[in-house]
């Protein structure tokens, strides 16, 4: 059934659902296996029958296949914005040059099957790179070439969201929120809410730590990345479990449902996620398209009460903060 979800200003040219899908897992590598194309369509069709209409991914994911199974989708449904991401294909940890990234995005729009990407973004590049600022300047000739309608970035730090915050045409940045990783909200947030910047929130369940399904002996497939990297070894510790030890993830969840009302956690989680006016659109993953409704359903939710807030708030500050691993 289609929902009628909140629509929530992007840029001065575009306004969006807030709840938004993302697609690592069209791709593989991000739970059991690789969909199959069957599976693949029937998350995107129920999320679009849910009333989401942006759809972000990245040029690694599946190495195209999450992007080219999305630019079929848009064939069908040419009203949806997609959001890609660059710079870690072939590119990381220091490849960045003019000619890479350009055939990033070459690349992908052809995947994609478009003349011009809505959205191209910055994968979690290295922090010393976004301070040099060239990776800005070679964004900026793709755009006023009409290669890529807008960019942004992903980021892993307060830092490196603040060093990007500080280029004129930058549009969004996709962050790490959620009820384990707070310490946005105090400064991150706010910037980027003073300077009309969009905010795309990754991992609003800290990997499904905060869906509350999960046990100390919850077995994950050897090809997910909640088995090889839930303590860094390939990537950023902070993409998996939100940073958390498994184990102190695990008795977190349970802890903070306590401080949730009734129902389903994960979706109060996503609410609270919403109750930040500086957040434009999230975008939780999906392995089965009931999970795309669901997530597109959180949008009718009421608000939580100040008081709820104040004792998750101070809940993170006490029992959450200090497990965090990884830069932050």
């Amino acid at each position: 059934m289609f929902t009628i979800m909140h629509l929530r200003t992007f840029d001065p040219t575009l306004s969006i659902p807030e709840i938004g899908l993302g697609c690592w897992q069209l791709g593989g590598g991000w739970g059991d296996t690789t969909p199959v194309e069957t599976t693949a369509t029937a998350i995107l069709d129920a999320a679009y029958a849910s009333g989401t209409r942006f759809f972000d991914t990245a040029d690694v994911y599946g190495d195209g296949l999450s992007e080219r199974r999305l630019g079929d989708f848009r064939r069908r449904h040419p009203d949806i914005i997609i959001a890609t991401k660059l710079g870690r294909r072939g590119i990381y940890p220091d490849g960045y040059t003019r000619d890479a990234l350009l055939a990033a995005t070459e690349r992908s729009r052809g995947l994609l099957g478009v003349e011009q990407l809505d959205l191209t973004q910055l994968h979690c590049v290295p922090t010393e790179v976004l301070r040099r600022g060239e990776v800005f300047t070679w964004l900026d000739e793709q755009r006023q070439d009409g290669l890529i309608s807008r960019w942004g970035a992903s980021v892993e730090t307060v830092e490196e969201g603040l060093i990007c915050l500080e280029k004129p045409n930058c549009s969004s940045l996709q962050v790490i929120f959620n009820l384990f990783r707070q310490k946005l909200a105090w400064e991150l947030l706010p910037a980027a809410q003073a300077r009309n910047v969009a905010i795309i929130v990754r991992l609003p369940l800290a990997s499904g730590l905060l869906s509350g399904r999960f046990r100390a002996g919850t077995v994950f497939a050897s090809g997910d990345h909640r088995n090889f990297n839930r303590d860094g070894a390939v990537f950023n510790v902070g993409e998996t479990f939100a940073g958390l030890p498994y184990g102190d993830g695990v008795r977190l969840a349970d802890e903070v449902r306590s401080l949730l009302p009734a129902g389903d956690p994960a979706a109060w989680a996503i609410r609270w996620i919403l109750d930040h006016p500086a957040v434009t659109v999230i975008i939780p993953g999906a392995s089965r398209p009931e999970q795309a409704t669901a997530n597109a359903r959180t949008s009718a939710l009421p608000p939580l009460n100040p008081e709820c807030h104040a004792h998750l708030k101070n809940w993170y500050r006490d029992h959450v903060h200090d497990l965090i691993r990884g830069p932050y």
